[in-house]
């Protein structure tokens, strides 16, 4: 079980408002759909389509980073109708699946996010590495 696929479909960025004083920003993310897509790469495996949907909110009434896009996840055939009945039973994943895309879901967005927040001058979504100043010691 692997993740063999990943595009964006759609990016937005909006800013409201200028940026000044306390800024909240609020990450989400989230799995939309999962479906099965056809690929012919391993008779004994089946290929799912899970839509995502990310999100940087700026607070307040500032601005907000949106993606969206799909991951293919290759799966064990015998394993891959359960994951999709699932879905459309209770909209929940198995834990590793779920680990598993979100990591590369995030690892994708917020690079994504924070170029996009860097074009229209918005703090970065994510804490970046700082050099820390304790003074000589």
């Amino acid at each position: 079980m692997t993740v063999i696929g990943f595009s964006f479909t759609k990016m937005s960025v909006e800013k409201d408002n200028p940026v000044k004083g306390k800024v909240n920003i609020n990450n989400n993310v989230g799995i939309k759909n999962v479906e099965e897509t056809k690929l012919n790469l391993n008779p004994d495996k089946k290929a799912l389509k899970l839509d995502f949907e990310f999100t940087s909110t700026y607070e307040p009434n500032i601005g907000k980073i949106y993606l969206t896009g799909e991951v293919i996840y290759l799966i064990d055939k015998s394993k891959a109708d359960d994951v999709i009945k699932n879905w459309k039973k209770n909209k929940k994943l198995e834990k590793d699946i779920m680990t598993n895309v979100l990591n590369n879901v995030l690892a994708k967005c917020n690079v994504k996010a924070l170029v996009l927040s860097d074009y229209m001058n918005l703090p970065p979504p994510i804490p970046l590495p700082k050099v820390g100043d304790k003074g000589n010691e």
